[in-house]
């Protein structure tokens, strides 16, 4: 029975070639697309989840007040929660962002990425497997260091890593263990050294230096612990602040806002950790709304593809519904037909599985490079989840078929009178309509996501980074940076093609790298803390819309002179800030520093446009003994542009460090990958929007034809009754305009809604208008009467006599 039923398959695949080979590449597209969404699926959802650590390991947040909140904590709070809570089990300080910098092993020089600094109980919280030297206790001496079995054979070759030398900064290390890494992780380092200074901050409560993180021991409640936690920082900071600045603690707390603590689970962090003003764990957060995205627009490709296999199988049925009414006539009965053509659904789904692995296979280098992942098609679970994509499309895509064709009506299509009923019209033509709503949804999805893309590349930033670049300053000492910065800066400034040169403490796209809070006029603010050189604003083309800039020419501008932005002026509510004196977070041991205000900037973008501009304060390098500046920001000039930065390179590798490679990088450039995700997401939906139109064209071809096949010899009445060209082709597209608009309505809606919510995450954004609609709705009116007029067109054609010589 069943190699009967295959050499039905095989003969009716072979009549119907073209709509056999629409139905297995539709259907082939829709499971590809839902299978690099579980590839994306199982990645970010299996990050952490080989920790054994991952239930009771917790991240310790802080949000400040009603402002940001940080991944870091301070020294004295996480000592503090050790030696009073006795539910927490371990602790553990570390850098929450990789380095990048020289390691230097006997002769050899590499640049090595992804190192990691932290104290003695990093093993505890992220076991590693341990494949030489030390299994316990790793970090537990000062200047250790721990490498992942990558670099030790980067570094050692073929030597013993264990109780060699290694240098790294300013001092020497010793290798004590040599780990494998096991992915994926949150954390996920090439080298692990020891190196958190515990005891100049211990008494400093507000040094917010490291990210903290906390081991309860098994079964103990989350929120006791938290709980906790926040009492000791209640007690230990905030009454005392409260009693420094004489009051209440009421109060203060009014007044100030108050430090509240957060916890993420270890096992939740990458897809539902807490959003932060900065870094989390160092391989990031996942983007848990792309990740939906991707699943939902998947799921809607398949969708749509389950309905134009649907739509073609039960419009191809009209030629079966004689077959059908033989084989009911020599006994078989509804369950075998049914059987039958879930058989024949079962071989189409496999063929198209095929076909969707092999695209897959094929198209997995973009879609890594589209996500920065490193996605193989492997592991049991995938093909678990393959076997019950498989039975969901059969069952999805055969059901619903197979039982229409087992209803026909014996008598009725042996009659040959079947192709003039109406039975299962309705239902493809349902089908055909919500075919153009999701294209509809697709369409405008694309179109707007388009336009808030070029709105950000083309939006006034506020600052003009054309032919400034942006050099890292890698000097050995990092505590006279700046004096050797303003010797290096007059020798720089003298290459040809130099036009100016300056710094700040931060990096455009990056942010600033240090941010204090101060009171005034009752008003707590958390800005930005801006340190840079004199002119830096005038270099970048940032205007000054009260005051003035600060100047050489004024000695107090290197004491105690600030700006301020537009942003924090008004959270200050200053109505006229010029000349206004406040008390600023940096302090010394005589005090908190007083400044006086004298300009104004304007607000400029500097952390993308994601994110409103944040509060800030600017200052000269000067004014503090520490700095945080990284980078040394070059104008040069178009003209012999690679003489000029050749110049560059000499003087750097001659004078700044010789370790070190000379890298540059444009800063307009720098700033636009902070649009690098939009742009993907554009080409995403592009992409998509393609693969939709072409599955939409699937269906709209093939029911069409359908359609006017069965009505030919109608067409051919008509024509003998004189009917012109024009009003047959006007007759049998009128339907599909209809279905159209009808589509159309049901897509605008969640189109709205969906995309409203994808522009929220935009500080700086578009409003939607009617033109993406209007576009999408032609567009599809187009495509519609292009496909339709030009089969209504063939079938207009048709040889009069062939259709009624019978009549």
């Amino acid at each position: 029975m069943i190699y009967n039923w295959f050499k039905i398959f095989v003969y009716h695949l072979k009549q119907n070639k073209l709509f056999s080979f629409l139905n297995v590449l539709g259907l082939s597209i829709g499971i590809a697309g839902v299978i690099f969404a579980i590839l994306y699926w199982n990645n970010e959802h299996s990050y952490d989840q080989w920790n054994p650590e991952k239930e009771n390991a917790y991240l310790v947040l802080n949000k400040i007040g009603n402002g940001d909140t940080w991944a870091t904590s301070s020294i004295p709070f996480g000592e503090t929660c050790k030696a009073t809570i006795p539910e927490i089990e371990k602790i553990c300080f570390f850098n929450v962002w990789y380095d990048q910098d020289i390691i230097k092993y006997q002769d050899q020089k590499l640049m090595a990425k992804k190192i990691m600094v932290s104290d003695e109980n990093f093993f505890d919280f992220f076991p590693f497997e341990i494949l030489k030297g030390a299994k316990t206790n790793i970090l537990k001496e000062k200047n250790s260091v721990a490498i992942s079995d990558e670099q030790a054979k980067r570094l050692f070759k073929n030597e013993n890593p264990i109780g060699k030398s290694i240098f790294y900064g300013a001092a020497n290390y010793t290798v004590k263990s040599v780990y494998k890494i096991i992915r994926p992780s949150s954390i996920e380092p090439n080298y692990v050294f020891s190196g958190v200074k515990r005891e100049p901050d211990l008494n400093s409560w507000g040094n917010f230096n490291y990210g903290f993180l906390i081991k309860i021991k098994k079964d103990t409640d989350r929120a006791l612990v938290l709980k906790k936690m926040q009492h000791v920082n209640f007690v230990n900071r905030t009454v005392k602040d409260a009693k420094e600045s004489g009051q209440t603690v009421e109060q203060y707390v009014k007044e100030n806002g108050e430090i509240t603590i957060l916890l993420d689970q270890l096992k939740m962090a990458r897809l539902h950790g807490t959003k932060t003003s900065g870094s989390t764990f160092p391989e990031g957060m996942g983007n848990l709304k792309l990740l939906y995205i991707m699943a939902g627009l998947s799921l809607l490709i398949l969708i749509l593809s389950l309905v134009n296999y649907i739509n073609l199988a039960t419009a191809s049925a009209i030629k079966r519904a004689k077959e059908v009414g033989v084989r009911k006539i020599v006994g078989a009965s509804k369950n075998q037909i049914i059987a039958q053509f879930i058989f024949e659904t079962a071989i189409i789904v496999s063929l198209a599985i095929f076909f969707a692995l092999a695209i897959v296979e094929l198209s997995l280098p973009y879609y890594n490079n589209f996500l920065n992942k490193m996605l193989t098609i492997n592991g049991g679970e995938f093909y678990l989840q393959l076997i019950g994509i498989f039975g969901l499309v059969i069952i999805a895509a055969g059901i619903f078929p197979a039982i229409y064709i087992s209803n026909f009506e014996t008598l009725k299509v042996l009659k040959g009178n079947f192709s003039r009923s109406k039975s299962g019209i309705w239902i493809r033509n349902s089908m055909l309509i919500f075919q153009f709503g999701i294209a509809a949804f697709f369409i405008i999805g694309a179109l707007i996501v388009n336009s808030q893309v070029e709105y950000m590349m083309n939006k006034d930033l506020g600052f003009n980074g054309d032919q400034v670049i942006s050099i890292p300053y890698n000097k050995p000492d990092r505590f006279k940076r700046t004096e050797k910065y303003l010797v290096d800066k007059q020798e720089i400034a003298k290459i040809p093609g130099v036009l100016d040169v300056s710094t700040f403490a931060g990096s455009f796209g990056g942010s600033t790298s240090s941010s204090s809070g101060f009171k005034h006029n009752g008003i707590f603010v958390q800005p930005r803390n801006v340190e840079m050189d004199f002119g830096f604003l005038d270099m970048m083309k940032i205007k000054i819309v009260q005051g003035r800039d600060l100047s050489p020419k004024y000695s107090s501008d290197t004491i105690s002179s600030m700006l301020m932005n537009e942003t924090l002026v008004k959270q200050l509510n200053l109505k006229n800030p010029i000349n206004q004196i406040v008390t600023s977070g940096w302090g010394n041991e005589k005090g908190n520093l007083k400044f006086k205000i004298v300009g104004v900037v304007k607000d400029f973008n500097i952390t993308g446009l994601q994110s409103k501009v944040p509060p800030m304060v600017f200052i000269n390098l000067k004014t503090l003994k520490w700095n945080n500046f990284n980078n040394v920001f070059v104008k040069v000039s178009p003209n012999n542009l690679t003489e000029t930065l050749e110049n560059l390179k000499k003087y750097w590798e001659k004078n700044v460090n010789p370790d070190y490679p000379f890298d540059y990088e444009f800063v307009n450039k720098g700033f636009a990958k902070t649009y690098e995700e939009q742009i993907k997401q554009k080409n995403l939906f592009f992409i998509l929007n393609m693969v939709v139109i072409l599955i939409a064209v699937f269906g709209l071809f093939a029911l069409a034809s359908f359609s006017m096949e069965r009505r030919l010899k109608e067409i051919a009445i008509r024509k003998t009754l004189g009917a012109e060209t024009d009003i047959l082709l006007k007759e049998l597209s009128k339907q599909y305009i209809l279905f159209c608009l009808l589509g159309f309505g049901i897509g605008i809606i969640p189109a709205y809604i969906l995309l409203q919510k994808w522009l929220e995450d935009y500080a700086f954004r578009i409003n939607i208008s009617a033109l993406p609609f209007s576009i999408a709705l032609i567009s599809l009116l187009a495509l519609t009467l292009l496909i339709v007029l030009t089969k209504a067109y063939q079938v207009t054609k048709i040889d009069v006599l062939k259709y009624l010589k019978y009549e």
